[in-house]
């Protein structure tokens, strides 16, 4: 198996080379690329990116900021691996959750595995994100009478097949929603494992607002009224793993 680590990034000078660092100096039970998208950065990102020397690693420009569903959708054209998990460059997330995500996979007790994230006073920076996530999550649940922990997570872990036929097409933050609709939609349930989390502040560099909060609901509800797809009625018909129990989602 060969996973593809996908790096979104936008004027992350500050924190893009460590996340690298650390990222590349994690062991893996697989063997691993790492597919890095610079979203038009106007700060110093591109410059350090290039400076990275690993043969596991390949950077991809855009020449203007598109957002990070564009990045993403970009990262997958160029991945070449059998699964994909998406780590940001902020160091809210630890690469070293990675190998219990792939865990499951490759024990083959699940095909899409979700990293939840454990909130507490030192990893949340403000009260109302906690809320708000909390508010998406419980809102999808509703909506597809699922129970999954962390709509919002960036740590998703899945065949890049699988991705690619969810057919994407949000190109900023509304893409996680998009996503985890998508799924439930098929009746796909994540697996999930908890992960280390720490969230940076406004100052720091923090770019996700409440206004991505109100699109992560419409997205969820607007996937909940479109139709079933013939390759996903496939998928709602295939014996369901254990991160996809056999009982209706809608």
């Amino acid at each position: 198996m060969k996973l593809s680590i996908l790096m979104p990034v936008y004027n992350e000078e500050a924190s893009v080379s460590r996340a690298l660092k650390l990222a590349l100096a994690v062991e893996y039970p697989c063997e691993v690329e790492f597919i890095v998208v610079d979203d038009g950065s106007s700060d110093g990102t591109a410059a350090q990116l290039d400076a990275v020397t690993d043969e596991r690693l390949r950077v991809v420009h855009h020449q203007r900021n598109k957002g990070k569903g564009a990045a993403i959708r970009t990262a997958v054209d160029n991945a070449t691996g059998d699964y994909v998990v998406i780590l940001d460059a902020d160091l809210e997330y630890d690469a070293a959750d990675i190998p219990a995500l792939l865990r499951p996979v490759l024990d083959g007790r699940a095909r899409v595995v979700y990293g939840n994230r454990q909130f507490g006073s030192h990893s949340a920076y403000s009260f109302w994100y906690v809320i708000g996530n909390k508010g998406v999550t419980l809102a999808a649940n509703i909506i597809f009478n699922s129970y999954i922990s962390d709509v919002e997570t960036c740590f998703k872990l899945m065949p890049i097949e699988l991705y690619r036929e969810l057919d994407v097409r949000s190109t900023g933050f509304g893409m996680e929603a998009e996503v985890t609709g998508k799924l439930l939609r098929r009746r796909i349930r994540p697996y999930e494992v908890p992960i280390s989390y720490h969230a940076r502040s406004r100052e720091e560099g923090k770019k996700i607002t409440a206004w991505d909060g109100v699109e992560a609901l419409a997205i969820l509800a607007r996937e909940r009224v479109r139709r079933v797809g013939k390759r996903a009625a496939a998928d709602q018909a295939t014996t369901p793993s254990r991160s996809e129990p056999d009982h209706p989602s809608v």
